[in-house]
C-alpha cells in the first residue's frame, strides 16, 4: 500500500497558497484493508474512505471508461493493479494532476509543475473531452489563477470549444453548474469564468441570459465601456472587490438581465429593464436550482438598482418606499448586500472604478434614520392596521426628509 497527497493541495502547495483541504491516492490496496485500518467508507461509486483520525479523504486509485453522456457517464475500475500515473491520468488539467509522497517527493507525470511556472491550465490528455464539468472547472480556475497571469492553453480551449459543438456541455446537470457558479463568485476574478465559457461557446448553452447581454449597447455617456456583457462582468469583479460575499456577487451578475429584453431599435435605452429582469432571474435560479437567498437579492438589485444611483433625485416617500420595497427594517443586512450590489453596478464602468459612491452612505443614514422612529408611542395612542402603517409612513417620511435637509 502507498499513499500519495493529490490534487489542489500538491498545486497550492506549491503555488505557496492556503491549503483548505488534502485529498489522498491509496495505490494497491483494497476495499477490505482498508475497513481493517479503521477507514469508513463514504464513496457509493468508487470506493472513498475517511482517515479514521485526520477524517481526510482517501480513495483507491482508479480509472474511468466512458459508457455514457454527461459527467455521470464511466464506469469506474478500482483495482490494487492501478498505477499512479493511471489514476492521475484521468484528472482534468496538468497542475491537479500531481502527486507527492509522504516524505515530500513530486510525482508529475504529465507536466503540472511546468505548466504552473508557465501559468498554463492545460489538459492532461483527449480524456478530458468525456467530462462537460470540466469545461466549466477551466473557467473556475481561470477566474481563480488569473491575477497571478494563469491563461488557459490554446489546445485545450479548442477541446473545450469541440465538446460544446459535440453538444457535451448540454448533459450538466443544475446542481453541477451551480456548484461550480457558485465556487466562481467566490474567487478572486470571477469575471473569467463568464470570459472563458464564452471563448468556447459554453456561455450560450449553459448561461444564456448572460449571454445575450454581449453585444447589446449602452449609453455611451454612463458606460463608457458600452457592451452590456462587458459592464456586467465589469460589476461582477467590482463587486469582488468590495465584498466577499458570493450573494452580493451573483446579484451583480444578474442585475442588468433586463437589457438583453430590449427591442434594437431602442438602443442603446433601456427603460424599464429593471422590472424586465425580474423574470429572467426567476427562471434562472428555478432551472439552476439557485438558493432563495440569491434569487431574492438578485431581483431586488435588479428592481432598485436605478433608484440607488438616482437617490439624490428622489423624493423622501420614494426612498422610504425603497426601505420597504427591500424589507429594510426587517432584514436589514439584506438591505446592506443590496446597497453593495448597486455600488458594484456603478463602479462596474470604465473610468468609473475609482469614483465615489456618496449614495451608499446616505441611503445607510436614511434607513437609519426611519428606522430610528419608534412605533411604541403609535400604538400607545391606540392606532392598528392600516391608520398605524400610514402614521408610521408619515414619521419615517418626515425622518429621511430631516436628513435630506441637512
Amino acid at each position: 500500500m502507498q499513499i500519495y497527497l493529490v490534487g489542489g493541495a500538491v498545486r497550492d502547495q506549491l503555488l505557496n497558497r492556503p491549503i483548505h483541504e488534502r485529498d489522498w491516492v491509496v495505490v494497491g490496496a483494497t476495499t477490505e484493508q482498508m475497513l481493517a485500518k479503521g477507514y469508513r467508507q463514504v464513496g457509493k461509486d468508487f470506493p472513498v474512505f475517511l482517515h479514521p483520525e485526520t477524517h481526510e479523504e482517501y480513495a483507491l486509485a482508479r480509472t474511468e471508461r466512458k459508457t455514457g453522456p454527461g459527467y455521470k457517464g464511466f464506469a469506474v475500475h478500482a483495482e490494487p493493479t492501478v498505477t499512479l500515473e493511471e489514476d492521475l491520468r484521468r484528472r482534468d488539467i496538468t497542475i491537479n494532476a500531481m502527486a507527492m509522497t509522504e516524505s515530500g517527493e513530486l510525482v508529475d507525470p504529465f507536466g503540472g509543475y511546468y505548466d504552473l511556472e508557465q501559468k498554463r491550465l492545460r489538459h492532461v490528455s483527449e480524456a478530458f473531452v468525456e467530462d462537460p464539468v470540466r469545461v466549466l472547472r477551466v473557467a473556475r480556475f481561470a477566474a481563480r489563477y488569473h491575477h497571478l497571469g494563469f491563461e488557459v492553453a490554446a489546445e485545450t480551449l479548442a477541446l473545450m470549444q469541440h465538446m460544446t459543438a459535440a453538444g457535451e456541455v448540454n448533459h450538466l446537470v443544475p446542481e453541477r453548474v451551480w456548484q461550480e457558479l457558485f465556487k466562481a463568485l467566490r474567487e478572486q476574478d470571477p469575471s473569467m469564468f463568464i470570459s472563458i465559457l464564452r471563448e468556447c461557446d459554453a456561455l450560450a448553452v449553459i448561461f444564456p441570459e448572460i449571454d445575450r447581454l454581449f453585444g447589446v449597447p449602452n449609453p455611451a455617456k454612463w458606460h463608457p465601456e458600452i457592451d452590456s456583457g462587458i459592464h456586467t462582468s465589469m460589476v461582477v469583479d467590482a463587486a469582488a472587490k468590495i465584498t466577499s460575499d458570493p450573494v452580493v456577487r451573483f446579484a451583480a451578475l444578474v442585475h442588468d438581465l433586463g437589457k438583453a429584453l430590449t427591442p434594437p431599435e431602442y438602443w442603446p435605452s433601456h427603460h424599464g429593464h429593471e422590472e424586465k429582469g425580474v423574470p429572467v432571474i426567476e427562471a434562472l435560479c428555478k432551472r439552476l436550482k439557485i438558493p432563495n437567498e440569491y434569487r431574492e437579492l438578485g431581483i431586488l438589485a435588479s428592481r432598485y438598482h436605478g433608484i440607488s444611483h438616482r437617490v439624490f433625485e428622489c423624493k423622501p416617500s420614494t426612498i422610504v418606499k425603497l426601505l420597504e420595497h427591500t424589507d429594510a427594517f426587517r432584514r436589514p443586512e439584506r438591505f446592506e448586500a443590496f446597497l453593495l450590489a448597486c455600488m458594484a453596478d456603478f463602479r462596474g464602468r470604465a473610468t468609473f472604478e475609482e469614483r465615489p459612491y456618496p449614495q451608499i452612505d446616505f441611503l445607510r443614514n436614511a434607513f437609519a434614520a426611519a428606522n430610528e422612529v419608534s412605533v411604541k408611542p403609535l400604538l400607545e395612542q391606540g392606532l392598528t392596521g392600516m391608520v398605524l402603517a400610514e402614521e408610521l409612513r408619515r414619521l419615517r417620511i418626515n425622518a429621511v426628509a430631516e436628513l435630506a435637509s441637512q
